[in-house]
């Protein structure tokens, strides 16, 4: 009997195309509002736009209720997948990306970029290299044939690290690229966009379990939220490009030059996992998602950190943005060099 083909989601599998649509959307909206979207841009709290923040909640929110730390007590069993993982993600993938996005526009792209707008697209980009992925990587594991169980807790552990690690080493980065870092703002972004929803997540997760049951949680709740995350991203999409359309239209290539580091990056990353992975002997179950979980990001933060700190009109949230654009194409390509590399 033939296994039925396991498929992406249609929404995860066109994200691509509704990234695009987002993109001509929010670009007619800015120059149809013209000066009156700002007036969406001035509504922050401690620099955080309440719009942008109640959307990126509801994005992040839903994946939140996956999270099941109860499984962390399996990691002793099979350790050296899970140390792989936080080693990439956390001691390699932030540092090469920071190193591509200086090589291409500090270097490179030098004659295209000066050297203040550089400063802050590598900026962008090292936000999104320091946050790797949490929501998308179950997919990306699901089509790899990758073992579910190991899989979150590989994503559980990065969750909690985050809270530790992210403020400390986008920090360090930045200072280095010698951008100015209102840490306030920084620490107050992973509060509002990791603690909050992972500790709500977390506790209606416990809650609801225990009341109905892991089948009624996964089958008949989580469902009801993927509307409302898909809504909230693609707001979000069309009200970034809202206040980026001036810089695009003036540069249209823009997009096509940030994509190129961060599709190196990717690449790059996954194959660094996937050797590592084959040295330490790990079953395929196990390589295949760590490799997935490094070279995958976690956009949704990455975006609402880059507006905190830089504004919703920034090159760094454009770069954050322009992360979501490649993902999912550069994704579905390693998933099926994944299946042809299956051992």
């Amino acid at each position: 009997m033939n296994k039925q083909k396991k498929q992406i989601g249609f929404f995860e599998k066109y994200l691509t195309l509704w990234v695009a649509l987002c993109i001509a959307a929010g670009i007619a909206i800015g120059h149809i509002a013209g000066d009156k979207i700002r007036l969406v841009s001035d509504l922050e709290i401690y620099r955080v736009n309440i719009p942008v923040a109640i959307l990126v909640w509801l994005m992040i929110y839903p994946m939140m209720l996956q999270i099941d730390f109860s499984r962390l007590k399996e990691v002793r069993k099979r350790p050296k997948g899970l140390i792989l993982t936080v080693v990439v993600n956390w001691l390699i993938k932030p540092f090469t990306m920071a190193f591509f996005a200086w090589i291409f526009f500090s270097k490179i792209y030098s004659a295209f970029i000066s050297p203040d707008l550089a400063g802050e697209y590598i900026a962008g980009a090292i936000l999104l290299g320091a946050a790797p992925c949490t929501a998308m990587v179950f997919v990306w594991s699901y089509l790899t044939d990758g073992d579910p169980n190991y899989t979150l807790v590989q994503v559980s552990v990065n969750d909690l690290i985050i809270l530790v690690a992210f403020v400390p080493i986008v920090g360090l980065l930045l200072g280095i690229t010698n951008i100015e870092i209102p840490y306030n703002t920084l620490v107050a972004s992973v509060v509002i966009f990791v603690v909050v929803p992972l500790a709500a997540g977390y506790f209606t997760h416990k809650i609801l379990v225990g009341k109905r049951g892991e089948e009624w949680f996964k089958n008949s709740f989580l469902p009801k939220f993927k509307p409302v995350s898909i809504f909230a991203l693609l707001v979000t999409l069309i009200l970034l490009f809202a206040f980026q359309g001036t810089n695009i239209t003036q540069n249209p290539l823009i997009i096509l030059l940030i994509a190129i580091p961060l599709v190196i990056q990717t690449y790059f990353i996954f194959f660094i996992t996937w050797i590592g992975g084959r040295k330490l002997k790990l079953p395929y179950t196990i390589c295949s998602p760590a490799a997935m979980i490094g070279a995958s990001n976690f956009f949704e933060l990455a975006v609402a950190v880059a507006i905190a700190l830089f504004g919703l009109q920034s090159p760094a949230a454009l770069v954050t943005v322009v992360g979501v654009l490649v993902e999912v194409p550069v994704m579905l390509s390693l998933v099926a060099l994944a299946k042809r590399w299956k051992y």
